[in-house]
């Protein structure tokens, strides 16, 4: 469907207060557990402007769980165009909204969500037809056609323990949150101990099979997919990944293997959905997480490096989540920088299994060490590669990263490079022809600065060196030039200042759009303040000009001919600069036709 402004629908949504509900953690599940989902639309075909206005009051789904998986939990979620309506059935038995959710495109469209436990019908009727009936929106749906946002649909997400599976941890985030343009959601309470088969599922709605416009759904910065059903540049089209369906128009009830896609000590899932003109509702997530026996890692949170110093400050983080039991407090940690023992640490406390503990190190690196290393992290080493601990995993207790010291030389001052204002104090250099007798350009590397602190780091180097415009005047410009032990760093002055302005001979206001003023170039944009008088043959002053009025061939002073077009012929100037650095300029300019 074609939308509106973003901006315009946040003003419209903070005006009506409709504000989405983000999503986050419902429910957790801890043991071996899965989960199934049914659900089904009342819309009787794909909405949108030239689809039949019509939807239903009931649809049905079928349960069918395995004599293994006994029902621990049942939750119903159902969503349409309007306020809502909060009061329907379930297999003829009533159920009234415990939780209620909105989200809003404008004024006139608004749309709803509910929840309600239903875990006790569940666990009564087992597997089973479910018909959801009494959810009317009728009456209300008429409004909604012409921009293809009319929908309603409901889906149950039932949860199961099943002692067959492996020690899962399961996860139920709600909410609603809507795309386009983007949406990014942060799953936060996980407990990553295995990444085997693990999986994610979501319950949305209003999404549109015809409507692939950059609809992208990504986890930790990767597109996820389910082909067929769910392509990748499709997620939300209709479909229920349980039971193969593709005709659940308008609503989806999704699941991804995302084992690839998370990794073993997250405690955190960002997931990121982009749409170009769909409309989609996220209202339920579930995270399947395998628990298995895991053991102590470490890892590297940050290095902090000090300008010009090889002291350096490590923050790091132990983690217990591949452990059987605690992770005994001063269990030894060993930092080696380029294979050299040069500091040691020891856990401050028992660390629980799941937990884990941050600590800080600044350790002095030693003159032998060259300023380029490998700085290595290795948790129950006591500083001779030997561990005191025993681990179901002695193979993962290492981190590391190559760290580079910043030992700056000594700045190397250039020449500067001075040009002419194009306005504002603003001028256009080229920048490498300030290195050129210093260092040979076609062999070396080097890039341009703007900040000494950018180019320690090598971030934001201006990338068009040979056509660059300063921004202050003067502007100091730093070098970074690679040498094979570290760089140099040059520096040099951008200068700009008021160059004369360029006064042409003559000129033809006969109105063919060519030279038709007194144009003199450099003048209008430099120097504001500037005065011009134009003087004729006999000496009468008949024109007086400033920055809002060049001169176009008529007469402004004098009492007869005063508004006149000059006769050809040549005129005396005087053109007074008001600038401190310029006398005044005067000459001859000749006016022909």
């Amino acid at each position: 469907m074609k939308l509106r402004s973003i901006l315009f629908f946040l003003l419209l949504i903070s005006a009506l207060k409709l504000s989405a509900q983000d999503v986050s953690l419902f429910q957790q599940f801890n043991g071996r557990f899965d989960y199934l989902a049914i659900g089904n639309t009342l819309n009787l075909n794909e909405n949108g402007p030239f689809s039949q206005c019509e939807i239903t009051t009931s649809s049905s789904a079928t349960l069918q769980l395995q004599d293994s998986q006994t029902v621990i939990a049942a939750y119903l979620y159902w969503a349409g165009s309007g306020t809502g309506d909060f009061d329907i059935t379930i297999n003829e038995i009533p159920i009234t909204a415990e939780r209620t959710f909105s989200d809003a495109l404008d004024a006139d469209r608004v749309f709803f969500a509910a929840y309600a436990d239903v875990t006790s019908i569940i666990q009564n009727q087992g597997n089973a037809e479910y018909t959801i009936s009494d959810f009317d929106i009728s009456a209300i749906i008429d409004p909604f056609c012409p921009s293809g946002t009319n929908f309603g649909g409901w889906a149950i997400t039932v949860i199961f323990e099943d002692e067959t599976l492996p020690l899962n941890q399961l996860n139920v985030y709600d909410g609603l949150q809507s795309v386009p343009d983007s949406l990014t959601i942060t799953l936060d309470n996980l407990n990553v101990l295995d990444n085997e088969d693990a999986k994610i599922g979501f319950i949305a709605w209003e999404g549109d099979d015809a409507l692939a416009v950059n609809e992208q759904l990504s986890i930790n910065g990767n597109i996820i997919s389910n082909f067929p059903l769910n392509p990748a540049n499709n997620a939300f089209n209709g479909t229920n990944s349980f039971t193969g369906a593709t005709d659940l128009y308008n609503m989806d009830i999704d699941v991804y293997n995302i084992q690839n896609n998370i990794n073993i000590g997250d405690t955190s899932a960002t997931i990121s959905l982009t749409s170009g003109q769909d409309f989609v509702m996220i209202n339920n997530i579930i995270t399947v997480l395998n628990s298995q026996l895991p053991d102590a890692t470490i890892v590297i949170n940050d290095v902090v490096l000090e300008c010009d110093s090889r002291q350096i400050s490590i923050d790091y983080m132990v983690n217990n989540t591949n452990s059987t039991d605690i992770l005994p407090q001063n269990t030894p940690i060993a930092f080696y920088a380029g294979g050299t023992l040069v500091g040691q640490s020891q856990t401050l406390q028992d660390i629980p299994i799941g937990g884990s503990e941050t600590n800080t190190i600044v350790i002095d690196i030693p003159e032998s060490i060259n300023e380029v290393f490998n700085l290595e992290i290795i948790v129950d080493d006591d500083g001779t590669s030997t561990g005191i601990i025993t681990e179901t995993d002695e193979t993962n207790n290492s981190a590391n990263t190559s760290i580079e010291l910043i030992i700056v030389p000594d700045i190397i001052i250039l020449p500067g490079l001075i040009t002419c204002n194009l306005g504002f104090e603003i001028g256009e250099f080229n920048l490498i022809s300030a290195i050129e007798t210093e260092i040979d350009v076609t062999t070396n590397s080097f890039e341009f600065y703007t900040s000494l602190e950018d180019l320690r780091n090598t971030i934001n180097p201006i990338s068009s060196p040979e056509i660059f415009n300063n921004t202050t005047n003067p502007e100091i410009i730093y070098v970074r030039v690679e040498t094979s032990l570290c760089f140099e760093i040059y520096q040099f002055n951008l200068i700009v200042e008021n160059c004369p302005p360029e006064i042409p001979e003559g000129f033809s206001p006969n109105d063919d759009n060519r030279n038709d003023t007194f144009n003199i170039r450099g003048l209008y944009d430099i120097f504001i303040n500037h005065e011009l008088q134009i003087y004729n043959r006999l000496g009468t002053l008949i024109f007086e000009g400033n920055n809002d009025t060049p001169w176009s061939g008529f007469t402004n002073r004098g009492l007869n001919n005063r508004g006149n077009l000059v006769p050809v012929g040549t005129y005396y100037y005087i053109l007074n600069l008001n600038d401190s650095n310029f006398k005044p300029i005067n000459g001859w300019v000749y006016v022909n036709y």
